[in-house]
């Protein structure tokens, strides 16, 4: 009978096409099949931190950047995050996995602000293309990326690292 606490999550998430608004959802299904307390949102909808014992924070990111409404939200809830465990996630890669350029994935001023904080663990999943894309960038982005590279979100190793970060909340305090 887990939890032996009421732990009560925020996965909150910056998303632009929705592929990374995907990837929140299914780190939120597995927080709560862990038997937690899980709200999925995006960061734009959030106004506070103080009903949240934990936080889950993701966003899509373009060119080393996460995207701006995700970077004011680790601005504007910075106090409160930084008493708070909290992890977060970013979004990105897609294409041929070969040719990825590994400082283009990490978005390090995200990274150094986190950590800054006291996060407890970043990962950068892939990223996907969108299915219908918009203007002449989206549409030469797809035409020139190969079908079995236009979305590398890897499901198991989400819900791996999501239930990672249940197993770090659900842990016994350390003995005093």
């Amino acid at each position: 009978m887990r939890p032996w606490r009421v732990v009560r999550i925020l996965v909150a998430y910056a998303s632009k096409r929705g592929a990374t608004a995907e990837i929140a959802k299914v780190i939120a299904g597995t927080l709560r099949r862990e038997e937690l307390s899980v709200e999925c949102e995006p960061v734009h909808d959030v106004k506070s931190l103080e009903p949240y014992d934990a936080v889950v924070l993701g966003s899509a990111i373009y060119v080393k950047q996460w995207r701006g409404e995700a970077r004011h939200f680790l601005r504007k809830h910075r106090k409160r995050l930084g008493r708070l465990p909290f992890w977060v996630f970013s979004s990105g890669p897609v294409g041929d996995p070969t040719e990825d350029q590994p400082e283009w994935i990490e978005p390090p001023k995200v990274v150094e602000a986190a950590e800054k904080l006291g996060v407890r663990g970043h990962v950068v999943f892939g990223g996907c293309l969108p299915t219908e894309p918009r203007g002449p960038i989206e549409k030469a982005m797809v035409a020139g990326t190969p079908p079995e590279h236009r979305d590398r979100r890897e499901w198991n190793e989400i819900r791996a690292w999501a239930t990672t970060v249940a197993n770090q909340l659900l842990a016994p305090a350390p003995a005093r």
